[in-house]
């Protein structure tokens, strides 16, 4: 009898501890993906605010100051968030799906930080420009700050 409580008890505790692995594994997972899709918002929200400022660069829509700032302090704000719960470890290509970002970000972490840095800078020059001309001038170096982020830390698509 005792043999069959031991041997029951160590089957018991062994389906707990497979359990409880999986569980986690599959939370670790979720939450992985949880950022990836975070961080894809984050730059829709970003190709999003760049069109509007692009569409008034170009002229295909009047400029207007106040939409102008809008979407120059939204990015701003979105260049400025914390990234440490949006680039998760283990999220890079190839290790989860949809996800185009390159090793680079997490082995050279301050690197990355510095490109967005680039884009906050760029857009706070953007921030309460009073003229289209104003506005077309400081395109340039907010397109440069992307550019130079997805040529170091994007990968291509999947």
């Amino acid at each position: 009898m005792k043999l069959l409580t031991k041997t029951s008890i160590s089957l018991a505790l062994s389906a707990a501890l497979i359990a409880t692995a999986g569980y986690a594994a599959s939370q670790t997972a979720s939450s992985s993906n949880a950022g990836v899709a975070a961080r894809h918002a984050q730059m829709q929200m970003v190709a999003y605010n760049i069109g509007m400022l692009g569409a008034v660069a170009k002229g295909e829509v009047e400029f207007d100051a106040e939409m102008v700032n809008s979407a120059a302090t939204n990015l701003k704000m979105l260049a400025s968030m914390d990234t440490a719960s949006l680039w998760l470890d283990g999220t890079a290509q190839g290790e989860v799906d949809g996800s185009r970002a390159k090793a680079e970000i997490w082995s050279d972490r301050a690197g990355f930080i510095g490109k967005f840095k680039q884009m906050e800078d760029a857009a706070a020059g953007l921030v309460d420009v009073a003229s289209l001309e104003d506005l077309r001038a400081g395109m340039g170096p907010l397109g440069g700050s992307c550019k130079a982020c997805h040529e170091t830390y994007r990968g291509p698509k999947n």
